[in-house]
């Protein structure tokens, strides 16, 4: 489950930073967002979950904001398993 969600993550973070011209380097569950080697900014983030939103029919931040740094991080909040509908 993880791995897919890793693969969903490095695959839009890399349509993002071609749209900016850059290149991303190597994603895994370590890389951090911000402040680390990623060419993204806030904005970018801020994309990046409206589209997992979009592709995944998830929202885990429906009840609000939850912490994270990496992309393993944000890829555990997502579960491929779980119901579209859940609040």
């Amino acid at each position: 489950m993880t791995q897919t969600m890793l693969a969903l993550i490095a695959e839009e973070l890399a349509r993002i930073a071609a749209d900016k011209g850059e290149t991303l380097p190597p994603v895994g569950p370590d890389t951090r967002f911000l402040g680390g080697d990623l060419p993204i900014d806030s904005l970018d983030l801020a994309t990046l979950l409206v589209v997992l939103e979009q592709r995944t029919g998830q929202d885990p931040f429906r009840a609000g904001f939850i912490q994270f740094t990496t992309v393993g991080e944000l890829a555990a909040l997502y579960r491929l398993d779980a119901p579209t509908g859940a609040a």
